[in-house]
């Protein structure tokens, strides 16, 4: 296998004026749905990717999350598809041409509205098959015939299983944030479908990071690929102003809803690294009055779904999120994300603050770390070769407690032993919901248990006991031996002679 072509061949960004979508050859209905959404010129990474997608070549795009990357590998996909467009109502006319990979399932429908929105003026179809949902209208939609299909990997897998999903005659593959499947453990499935593809196909794989690792499964199936780059690999956009501010602990959860109350934020999005931390967060956050939901891999995809409408219609004011949405989230106008939690993986903060300041717009990026986080914010800053320099959080004064503003136990209650569990509960309660300090029980109320007495003979020191002189036994004078006893029976009434 080839090694991956960083020069002389490498594309890099160009400070020149960025062409017309029009310049790039593409057809008319492809031009159509672009003027239905306002998009005149393209962005630096579609002005270099486009025409060498459309010249059959295979691709490495790297360039920063929200700069376009889709409509970079779809408008051209689309282009090469139009050869073979029909409105023929045989399934078999639609075969399966080209299959975007993207590791998670919000970004699978986010790539799948966009890739709809370019072809609506061509007879061309593209579905979206991802978990979570069930599989019915996604085998009918299969079996009708379609020409591009968005999936991740594991729903995929499973619709080839069961033979609603036939890869043989696909021309073009496509892996969207590569990074990530890697990371959360998708490369067994990856290499599977790999293996269904046929031989002779063209590759294209965009992300915004590219790791050694994804570099080295690039080349396992890329054929003297081109890497376009429009950045400097995991720089974080220009437009996007990152600060950091140091809290307790403890202290994150007010420290958010002092920022969300301090800028007046609407539609914010924040990141936590557990599902548990997002759910709580999310409640904290409804208690202060705050429209807040929450999304993360427990809840279902028809929750996420729902509550990603919400989040985008203005009917939440905050989305909690852990990683699993990090990708494929494009919210126009999101002007704020807050990394409740610094992220384990520092790529990951790449992403994340990826969120806002897209497609050209500004946005703020806020982080809170405390003393636990110094290695995770040095891996961040290593990263991004930038340094982040905490900034004072005006006016935050954290509660000494959050329990101190729950009503005292009524004096006249009866203190007994289910009051003191009641007590105990409420302490791991506390704890559970990231009060760490440890928690004043109440003295229990029930004596102590009774001391026995003890016995003084077993504190004497040990002493032999003196052996005992056998008795002699009767000699028989007749005949001269020793005399046997009596032998006895033992009955379960008692003993007799024999």
């Amino acid at each position: 296998m080839s090694e991956l072509n960083t020069s002389p061949s490498s594309i890099e960004a160009e400070t020149a004026v960025l062409p017309k979508f029009a310049d790039f050859g593409l057809a008319p209905p492809i031009l159509q749905a672009l003027a239905d959404q306002g998009y005149v010129h393209p962005t630096p990474i579609q002005a270099q990717a486009i025409p060498i997608v459309l010249q059959g070549r295979d691709v490495m795009g790297a360039a920063q999350t929200g700069t376009g990357k889709t409509a970079s590998f779809s408008l051209p996909i689309i282009q090469q598809l139009l050869a073979h467009a029909n409105s023929s109502a045989s399934p078999a006319r639609h075969p399966v041409r080209a299959l975007i990979l993207t590791p998670t399932r919000e970004l699978a429908d986010q790539v799948a509205e966009n890739v709809k929105a370019y072809c609506r003026h061509t007879p061309l179809r593209a579905t979206v098959v991802f978990g979570g949902v069930d599989m019915a209208p996604q085998t009918a939609a299969l079996r009708s015939g379609i020409e591009i299909v968005i999936a991740t990997p594991g729903r995929l897998l499973d619709h080839v299983q069961q033979k609603t999903l036939n890869l043989s005659q696909t021309q073009i593959f496509v892996m969207d944030e590569a990074d990530r499947m890697l990371d959360m453990g998708f490369l067994p499935d990856l290499q599977r479908i790999i293996n269904l593809l046929p031989k002779q196909r063209q590759n294209l794989m965009f992300s915004a990071t590219f790791s050694p690792e994804i570099k080295k499964l690039a080349g396992s199936f890329l054929k003297d690929p081109l890497l376009i780059e429009v950045a400097r690999s995991n720089a974080t956009a220009e437009r996007v102003t990152q600060l950091i501010y140091k809290v307790e602990e403890e202290a994150k959860r007010d420290a958010v809803v002092h920022l969300l109350r301090g800028r007046d934020l609407k539609q914010v999005l924040v990141f936590s690294n557990t599902k548990i931390g997002a759910s709580r967060l999310s409640r904290e956050l409804e208690k202060h009055g705050i429209k807040a939901a929450a999304i993360h891999g427990d809840k279902t995809q028809n929750e996420r779904m729902a509550a990603l409408e919400a989040f985008k219609n203005g009917g939440i004011d905050v989305l909690v999120a852990t990683d699993v949405a990090a990708r494929g989230l494009d919210i126009a106008e999101l002007p704020c994300v807050i990394n409740y939690d610094l992220p384990y993986n520092a790529e990951d903060y790449v992403h994340r603050i990826g969120r806002t300041g897209r497609a050209g717009a500004s946005g703020d990026a806020l982080s809170l770390y405390s003393d636990k986080d110094a290695r995770l914010l040095a891996d961040i800053e290593k990263l991004i070769k930038q340094k982040l320099v905490p900034a004072e959080l005006q006016g935050f004064a954290p509660r000494a407690s959050r329990g101190s503003d729950r009503p005292e136990r009524s004096a006249d209650r009866p203190a007994g032993r289910h009051a003191d569990r009641g007590a105990e509960r409420s302490a791991d309660r506390g704890a559970e919901n990231g009060d760490r300090r440890p928690a004043e029980r109440t003295q229990r109320s029930y004596a102590p248990p009774r001391k026995e007495k003890v016995d003084p003979w077993f504190l004497k020191p040990y002493e032999p006991e003196v052996p005992v002189a056998p008795k002699p036994q009767a000699i028989d004078a007749k005949a001269g031996k020793t005399a046997q006893p009596q032998k006895r029976a033992a009955l379960l009434g008692g003993v007799r002679k024999a």
